[in-house]
């Protein structure tokens, strides 16, 4: 494990021609503290976790002080945002230090997010709230642990800076680690402008570093590099289904080449089954609600292909798609079957799994508590104690009949299907009232316990934890009416 002074950096991206970046200098905070640190991400990536403790590593980790090695840039890309074409984004707020390099020699992003304006801020501030870094460090890291590919959070620094958003609020920066950041709208603002040697070049650089098994440099590998990526995509978007998440703001600047979860605004996860549900305030025609998502996940993949023509012919881009198509379905089915704990892909067992959507849909039956409850149903009708099982009448008795029969006919003894059945369902979902206690609790106490705490909770979302059964339940009433915007 390496001190932060002492990290490997290898800086592949800043090797890439000056039209990729603008290269600058991160602006630090006067007087930075540490807000959370991630110890275990720490280590996974080869930094000592005991630097936490290291009076200095907020001044690091918020670009006071340079860490050494480091080459910090802004990364140019563009994008289309809610069906728009925008040529000029790129990291308005957020800058590459560098890409570091582990024991086992793989390489990481470190991207500090808030470090102030760049060439791509178009007018902003180039800061971020201090509510904005919490919610990513704490959803990034929930959604990694469900096993959603995602961005991860290395760390929150805080200053005495204040920011004016919708309200003036304290700044923050968040430190955020990926294998990389290269977006589908990294290669748009070059296919735009006509610069087809940059799209290779880029296309180039992307096998290289994340594609090992592509054959570098031939026509056959730009086709499985789009294949590759529909694939990534679909499964990361099949399980944001699976599990009721919804991004929030499915640009094509904020879809990940490698499939991550990345750029976390207004996201959400519902509670019941609500097919528009829309966290973002501001998306006020549905464009990127739940229902939407597998659809516009392809719809953003047709405007990254398009910019691969040239080197791509049209039959790979058309098999790319299809890929998309059926590699969604087969993971979000796969998925389905395991959460309601059968054995096997049979049409009786996918027609149930629609019945009880539909009614999931109809009803304000908590859609994460039905499915954690229901591994209690045992073959011959009976069931463990559990409240919600317990709680239930009229039509959801008769659907445990009918559950119970279906469960005869294809799963495992009771015992082992209980077992898969919670390591898919999980115990605890990353409600938004759990979020904004712990952003009330930093924002107007200056009390960040309960960020360390949630994020303790989240790191074993399978596993029951009676200490924290509150983590557990609906939302309360006072949490019923909270929105999200993408001003943060």
């Amino acid at each position: 494990m390496k001190k932060i002074t002492e990290l490997r950096f290898e800086n592949a991206y800043a090797q890439l021609p000056p039209e990729f970046y603008e290269k600058k200098d991160p602006a630090g905070f006067i007087h930075p503290h540490i807000i959370a640190f991630n110890g275990k991400l720490a280590a996974k990536i080869g930094i000592d976790p005991g630097e936490e403790h290291n009076p200095l590593l907020a001044e690091y980790l918020c670009g006071k002080r340079p860490i050494p090695g480091a080459d910090p840039l802004a990364m140019y890309y563009a994008g289309w945002q809610f069906g728009v074409y925008n040529p000029n984004l790129g990291d308005g707020r957020a800058l590459l230090l560098g890409q570091i390099v582990d024991g086992s020699g793989r390489g990481w992003d470190l991207h500090l997010k808030g470090c102030g304006a760049s060439r791509f801020s178009r007018g902003f501030d180039g800061r971020a709230t201090l509510r904005s870094c919490i919610r990513e460090y704490l959803g990034s890291e929930a959604l990694h642990h469900l096993g959603i590919p995602s961005t991860r959070a290395l760390c929150i620094t805080g200053g005495t800076e204040k920011i004016e958003r919708e309200t003036r609020e304290p700044a923050a920066m968040m430190l955020r680690v990926a294998r990389t950041h290269v977006r589908f709208g990294s290669f748009e603002g070059f296919y735009y402008r006509g610069e087809k040697e940059s799209v290779r070049m880029l296309a180039d650089y992307v096998i290289a570093g994340y594609y090992p098994e592509i054959p570098h440099g031939t026509k056959n590998g730009y086709g499985l590099l789009l294949l590759k990526t529909a694939e990534k995509t679909a499964e990361t978007i099949a399980r944001w289904q699976a599990y009721g998440f919804t991004h929030g703001v499915m640009n094509t600047d904020n879809m990940s080449i490698i499939g991550l979860t990345l750029d976390y605004g207004p996201y959400g996860f519902f509670e019941n089954l609500e097919r528009d549900y829309t966290p973002n305030h501001s998306d006020h025609f549905g464009r990127y609600s739940y229902v939407n998502q597998p659809a516009i996940g392809r719809w953003n993949l047709e405007k990254f292909a398009k910019c691969l023509k040239g080197l791509v012919d049209e039959e790979e881009i058309a098999g790319a798609l299809e890929a998309y198509n059926t590699d969604f379905s087969s993971a979000y089915k796969k998925l389905m079957l395991r959460k309601f704990g059968f054995s096997k892909e049979k049409r009786q067992s996918l027609r149930f799994i629609e019945k009880t959507l539909g009614m999931l849909s109809e009803d304000e039956t908590d859609y994460h508590i039905f499915f954690r409850s229901i591994s209690k149903v045992k073959k011959n009708g009976s069931f463990m104690e559990n409240p919600w099982l317990g709680s239930v009448s009229g039509k959801w008795q008769r659907w445990i009949s009918e559950y119970a029969g279906e469960l005869q006919e294809n799963s495992p003894t009771d015992n082992e299907r209980r077992k898969l059945m919670d390591s898919v369902n999980p115990k605890y979902v990353l409600r938004n009232h759990i979020m904004e206690t712990a952003i009330r609790d930093a924002v107007e106490r200056g009390d960040y316990s309960e960020i360390e705490k949630v994020k303790r909770i989240f790191e074993n979302p399978f596993s029951e934890q009676p200490q924290y059964e509150s983590y557990a339940g609906t939302s309360p009433e006072w949490a019923k009416g909270l929105v999200v915007s993408c001003f943060s």
